[in-house]
């Protein structure tokens, strides 16, 4: 069984090597992103059995994709290959204040996917459906397949897992709203940051986005505070109940993917059986960890790293 199957787009990165303006770097770090990609990844790295659903183009990038997955441990038999559409890539750029995305995906082979493509019983049988908001905002047909997965998934009893990774160059915020609070309607697992739960909802309060979410049919909430860690609840809790994770304080280099990152951890923790808290705590340590190096992937830690920086954290108190 598959503890942790996702679909999405897988893109190639292009990560700039100083700080500056794009058009005054002269050196980029190729490496690997896509969320739900980075998810699995980090997944893979933790223990988790995982696997992803989706279109590549038949061309070196592919390849190059196809690679990492194997390396990674990232099953890739659901993997189709496209020979008349490219795989994406982009670029990252940081200045003294954030990291600032280029993309080259329109036309891409993921933005092909179509419900077609998906196998029912390899859905039925993982224990976690991932999807996001990315996902579903590359195209119409990407859309209806990711929501076509989640009917699956939830026909089988599947926990589906869904964040929401809001990204208002690839859609309007209406049409993201409708489509992600949909999703979100169908998921056992929501996990969206403060940042982008504050466009979807209006709010700015964490309680009332958290509440506010749960209410949309969800089991589990897990908000994303970034520097102020995560608040996570479950539908039927009081406020006073919800759980704060702090965050490790680490040398960070690189912020690029530590969202997903923290998914991929979190629901590993949670396809073991552990506490919500517990979920979180392993979560934050492994975000934590994948923002000490560049990009997106290469930094994400295993295992024994995540352990080792819990097992510190312990040891302090």
């Amino acid at each position: 069984m598959t503890a942790i199957l996702a679909i999405g787009e897988p893109m190639l990165e292009f990560n700039a090597t100083a700080r500056g303006p794009i058009h005054s770097v002269n050196h980029f770090a190729p490496g690997f992103g896509g969320d739900t990609s980075n998810t699995l990844v980090a997944a893979a790295r933790l223990g988790a059995s995982a696997a992803i659903i989706t279109r590549i183009g038949d061309d070196p990038f592919g390849d190059a994709l196809m690679t990492m997955w194997e390396e990674a441990g990232v099953a890739t038999h659901l993997v189709s290959r496209t020979p008349d559409a490219p795989t994406g890539i982009y670029f990252i750029h940081r200045d003294d204040r954030d990291h600032h995305f280029t993309y080259y995906r329109k036309g891409s082979a993921a933005s092909a996917m179509a419900p077609g493509d998906l196998a029912p019983k390899a859905i039925a049988e993982a224990k976690i459906l991932h999807a996001s908001g990315i996902s579903q905002a590359i195209s119409e047909s990407a859309c209806d397949t990711v929501f076509a997965a989640m009917e699956t998934a939830r026909d089988a009893g599947v926990t589906v897992s869904y964040d929401p990774n809001l990204r208002l160059k690839l859609w309007p915020l209406p049409r993201a709203r409708a489509v992600i609070h949909q999703a979100a309607s169908m998921s056992d697992i929501f996990l969206p940051s403060l940042e982008d739960a504050e466009l979807l909802t209006g709010l700015s309060d964490t309680t009332a986005i958290v509440t506010t979410y749960l209410a949309m049919g969800p089991s589990i909430v897990v908000l994303k505070l970034g520097r102020k860690g995560a608040l996570i609840a479950r539908r039927g809790e009081i406020p006073a109940d919800f759980r704060k994770i702090d965050i490790f304080p680490v040398e960070t280099v690189d912020m690029a993917g530590a969202g997903d990152t923290f998914d991929g951890a979190f629901l590993t923790a949670y396809s073991e059986g552990r506490s919500l808290t517990q979920c979180g705590q392993f979560a934050a340590a492994a975000a934590a960890l994948t923002t000490t190096g560049l990009g997106a992937v290469g930094p994400i830690p295993t295992r024994e790293q995540v352990e080792e920086l819990l097992a510190g954290d312990t040891k302090k108190t």
